[in-house]
């Protein structure tokens, strides 16, 4: 009996018909995105020469939108219909792996058009991402957004543990545009889900009407709870420094191990399997968990990529890279079910905008210093010196939250000893 209580928990958002049909076609959409992540990395290594700092350039461009249009997203996100807007933002992306795709396929590409390509599919991910995030609850409603969250997580690291073998697979038997194609193809899946909900049965937040200063409202209302910065921080920590294992992997696989596709996709597929089961694990919580819990497990995250630099060969690169996606995965779901859960339906979107663009928005800054660190010093160094700068950069942030929650007239009441302790109080609005 306890243990079909467990998996009821684990599973109870699958309740909801329209969660079951939405995260049946996330699941596919994913999958394609995590071919396409492998494909495009491994297709600017073949274009470049082997150039790492090519690689960082292109994963910055990626996810330069997120820091400039992500608050944009955000508010777009909370004034218009979230379905309608996924439904735009998911066909420009679509358009976008089709054209990198053609070219690839045709042999015209070069390492501009992939530059090009990845800027152009980063809008569509910074306006796509904080809709995604806040119609979750729209979709479930607020007793079984925790569990949603979950399982919103697992079907994305279900397709990680998926997409990067299929990825390999495809590579080695018809081409990298070829994969670079089926993810064009895989966003079908997603709209026809999106188009078969039942919009009747959705928990709609009233649209927020328009009007001056909104977006400064919401950087006002996170700037003044020292509990969301520290989650943030955190955010940007990991984003910036310690999420970065496309290119890793790509170095480590040809520089260090001097090995090819299959053994490259076979890594993302490794660290897929840690990163659902702490998806899976993360979906049984009933409540919010403790800002502490999400500052230790982002410190082991950074303790294990150091680690992983050091790995001595690629058997043991291979097994430590589960255990970075289960700490990952829990220190991030952990910080999104902490800010999800303790602000106000009006202004998540934008909350959430700005947690996805430090999250993502970091990786322009860290992804080209760490390819240079791998132009400079080696394949490891990105690894070892990534896991570092995350360390060092969490330390930074949970001082400066501490002060700040210790500072007149913050409203996340409560001493400074207290905030990385003490589980968030819904009832206390910045």
């Amino acid at each position: 009996m306890p243990r079909r209580i467990g998996i009821g928990l684990t599973f109870a958002a699958l309740a909801v018909p329209n969660f079951r049909t939405y995260v049946s076609g996330a699941l596919v959409s994913n999958i394609g995105t995590w071919i396409q992540r492998v494909a495009q990395d491994w297709l600017v290594l073949q274009l470049s020469g082997g150039s790492a700092m090519a690689l960082g350039v292109t994963t910055a461009l990626q996810f330069l939108p997120a820091l400039v249009l992500g608050p944009l997203g955000g508010l777009a996100a909370d004034r218009f219909d979230k379905r309608m807007l996924l439904m735009v933002t998911q066909s420009w992306m679509a358009c976008s792996a089709l054209g990198l795709g053609v070219l690839a396929v045709t042999g015209v590409a070069s390492t501009w058009h992939v530059y090009l390509f990845a800027v152009i599919f980063g809008i569509g991910t910074a306006l796509d991402a904080p809709a995604r995030q806040a119609f979750v609850s729209e979709i479930v409603g607020p007793d079984r957004l925790t569990n949603a969250i979950g399982l919103n997580s697992s079907s994305f690291n279900a397709a990680r543990l998926i997409g990067p073998g299929v990825a390999g697979l495809i590579m080695a038997s018809a081409g990298t545009g070829w994969a670079i194609l089926a993810n064009a193809a895989s966003y079908l899946a997603f709209l026809v889900a999106l188009a078969l909900l039942d919009t009747g049965a959705l928990c709609r937040t009233t649209p927020l009407p328009r009007a001056r200063g909104q977006l400064r409202e919401g950087f006002r209302y996170v700037f003044a709870r020292a509990d969301l910065m520290t989650a943030l921080g955190v955010a940007f920590a990991l984003g910036t420094f310690g999420m970065n294992f496309q290119m890793t992997n790509a170095l480590m696989v040809q520089g260090e191990f001097k090995m090819g596709a299959q053994a490259y996709g076979l890594l993302g597929s490794l660290m897929g399997v840690g990163s659902l089961l702490g998806a899976l694990i993360a979906a049984r919580r009933s409540a919010a968990p403790r800002l502490r819990f999400v500052v230790t497990a982002a410190v082991f995250v950074g303790a294990a990529i150091v680690a992983s630099g050091l790995a001595p060969n690629y058997l043991w690169y291979a097994a430590l890279l589960p255990v970075i996606g289960l700490a990952i995965l829990l220190a991030l779901t952990a910080a999104n079910m902490f800010i999800q859960t303790s602000v106000e339906p009006q202004v998540r979107g934008r909350v959430m905008a700005l947690y996805l663009t430090v999250l993502m928005g970091g990786t322009p800054i860290g992804a080209p210093l760490l390819g240079w660190l791998a132009e400079l010093m080696g394949p490891r160094a990105p690894l070892v010196g990534g896991g570092v700068l995350q360390l060092a950069t969490i330390g930074v942030v949970v001082l400066l939250a501490r002060r700040r929650a210790a500072a007149p007239g913050v409203p996340t009441a409560g001493a400074a000893d207290r905030l990385i302790d003490e589980p968030v109080n819904t009832d206390e609005r910045g």
